[in-house]
C-alpha cells in the first residue's frame, strides 16, 4: 500500500539537496571566484607560484555549476587575463596552450547558457506542480470546529509532495469528521484516486449520518472509479473519525491501522472493529463497524499511516508508536507530528512508505 518534502500543516518547504534542484551550496559558488584571486595573488607575489597555474583551467567549469553564462565568461576572461600578465610568473602560455583555455572557457559559457535556461524550465514546471499538489492536499488550518489539527507528510517518492497516503478534516452538520487513507500504488500514479476520494469525503461528511455511511460512499466511489480502470484491482485503506460532542469520539477503520488515544501520560491503541478495505468488494465480507470511544479531558487522538507503524529498525523490528507517544505525551499537539519523525530518524528507523500523521485535539465547549 501507498506510494518526500516533509510537509507539516505550517508553511514547511521541501528539503531538496543540491543534486535534487536547490542551489549549489556557498562554498561552490565562491569557490571559482576564490581560485581566481588566490592563484593571480600568489603569482604576483611570488615567481615559484607559477606551478599554481593549471589551477586557472578548472575556473570556467567550475563557474558553470553556480553561474549563469555571463558570470561565467567574466570569470573565463578573467583567467586569460591572468594568464597573459607577464608579472604573473605563469611564463607566458603559447598559442596552443592559449586556444584550449578560451576554447574551455567558450564551451563553459555554452553549457552555462544550456542548464540556466534549463534550470528555469524546471523551476517553473516544479512550481506549477507544487501548485496542483497542494490543491489536492491543501495544508490544515490550525483548527477545524472545535478540534485542533496538526500534520505530517512525507511522501515516499522522491520529488513529490503527494503519494499514496491521504488525510483531510472537515466539520459539518455531524461534527467534526476527519479521515486518513492509503491508496494502492506509488507517487503520482495514486494522485487521480486519492482526489477522486478526497471529493467523495467532503460530499459525504456534509450528507451523511454516520461513518458507515461515509465510508460507504468512498467504497461506491471506488468501485465506480474501477469500472474503467486499465488494472480494475483497485483499492484503498481508510480510517474514519467523528467528533460529535466533547466527550466522545467515533472511529471506524476499514483496513487501516488504529489511531492512538494519547492521554496525559500515557498512550493506547484504540481497539476498533475490523473492516476491509475500500474498493474489495467481498461478498458475505460485513461492513466495516464504528466504535465509540470515551474521551477525557485533554486526550488528544493520533493517526498515523503504516509508513510510520511499519517503521523497521536494523533488527527489522516495528517501531513502538504507542510507547514512543507515551514518551512524548509532554509535547504540544502542533509539535508533536514533526517530533515523531524526529524520533524516527533518531532512532534509525526505516521508512520505506509515505509517512501520514495527524494529530486532532477536542477542546472543551465554549473554549
Amino acid at each position: 500500500m501507498g506510494s518526500v518534502r516533509d510537509w507539516p500543516s505550517r508553511g514547511h518547504r521541501e528539503h531538496r539537496g543540491w543534486l535534487r534542484g536547490a542551489p549549489p551550496p556557498w562554498w561552490v559558488r565562491v569557490l571559482p571566484v576564490f581560485l581566481l584571486v588566490a592563484v593571480g595573488t600568489a603569482t604576483l607575489i611570488t615567481p615559484h607560484a607559477h606551478d599554481l597555474g593549471f589551477l586557472l583551467g578548472a575556473i570556467p567549469p567550475l563557474a558553470v555549476l553556480s553561474y549563469g553564462p555571463v558570470t561565467t565568461g567574466l570569470l573565463g576572461l578573467g583567467v586569460v587575463i591572468v594568464l597573459n600578465v607577464p608579472a604573473a610568473h605563469l611564463n607566458r602560455p603559447g598559442n596552443t596552450d592559449l586556444l584550449t583555455i578560451v576554447f574551455v572557457v567558450a564551451l563553459s559559457v555554452f553549457v552555462s547558457y544550456v542548464r540556466s535556461h534549463r534550470d528555469a524550465q524546471l523551476h517553473t514546471e516544479r512550481a506549477i506542480g507544487e501548485a496542483v499538489q497542494r490543491a489536492v492536499l491543501p495544508p490544515l488550518p490550525d483548527r477545524v470546529g472545535r478540534v485542533r489539527c496538526a500534520t505530517y507528510y512525507r511522501a515516499a517518492q522522491d520529488g513529490t509532495l503527494v503519494g499514496g497516503d491521504f488525510f483531510d478534516v472537515r466539520a459539518g452538520p455531524y461534527g467534526v469528521r476527519a479521515v486518513m487513507g492509503d491508496v494502492q500504488g506509488h507517487g503520482l500514479r495514486a494522485v487521480a484516486t486519492v482526489v477522486s476520494l478526497l471529493g467523495a469525503f467532503r460530499e459525504a461528511a456534509l450528507d451523511q449520518p454516520d461513518l458507515e455511511s461515509v465510508a460507504a460512499r468512498l467504497d461506491r466511489r471506488l468501485s465506480v472509479d474501477s469500472v474503467d480502470a486499465r488494472h480494475a484491482e483497485l483499492f484503498a485503506t481508510a480510517l474514519l473519525v467523528e467528533f460529535a460532542d466533547a466527550a466522545t469520539v467515533r472511529v471506524l477503520a476499514c483496513g487501516h491501522p488504529a489511531p492512538v488515544l494519547l492521554g496525559e501520560h500515557e498512550a493506547r491503541e484504540v481497539s476498533v472493529a475490523p473492516g476491509p478495505p475500500l474498493g474489495i468488494g467481498l461478498v458475505g465480507v460485513e461492513p466495516p463497524k464504528e466504535v465509540t470511544v470515551a474521551l477525557r479531558p485533554g486526550d488528544r487522538l493520533f493517526l498515523a499511516s503504516d509508513g510510520v507503524w511499519e517503521a523497521r529498525d536494523a533488527g527489522d523490528a516495528f517501531y513502538p508508536l504507542p510507547r514512543r507517544l507515551a514518551t512524548l505525551a509532554a509535547t504540544p499537539s502542533a509539535e508533536l507530528p514533526a517530533a515523531v519523525w524526529e524520533d524516527l530518524l533518531r532512532l534509525r528507523y526505516r521508512v520505506r512508505d509515505d509517512a501520514t500523521m495527524l494529530v486532532l485535539a477536542p477542546e472543551p465547549p465554549g473554549t
